[in-house]
């Protein structure tokens, strides 16, 4: 199952991971966060030292792995009570590019339904 971008969801596992990790191991991580690791959405977890980040996905017949490694610098990554956070795909990106992901400092975005 291909998910549009619109349907595309982001989950961090907060806390550290142990990145020896593989697709096998993160997976059951997902499962454990009473989460579908099958379900095609990206599940991100970071290390201690936060150099490390690894996003798993499932993608139509397997399951993709996605690694990034800074070689300086740490990602910021949020320090909250829960275990998993949903964030979206604007987000990440700031994450990735080493920006602090802040809740409430954007606007959130607005729903509206029409009443006919």
């Amino acid at each position: 199952m291909f998910l549009k971008s619109s349907d595309l969801k982001v989950y961090l596992a907060l806390g550290p991971t142990d990145m020896r990790k593989a697709i096998n191991g993160l997976s059951i991580l997902v499962e454990q966060l009473d989460l579908d690791p099958f379900s095609g959405h990206l599940f991100v977890f970071c290390n201690r030292a936060r150099k490390i980040l690894k996003i798993i996905y499932w993608d139509t017949n397997g399951f993709c792995l996605w690694q990034k490694r800074l070689e300086k610098q740490t990602f910021k990554w949020p320090k909250t009570e829960s275990e998993v956070l949903q964030v979206g795909q604007r987000e990440l990106r700031w994450l990735l590019d080493g920006l602090k992901i802040k809740q409430r400092s954007a606007h959130r975005t607005l729903h509206y339904k029409t009443l006919l």
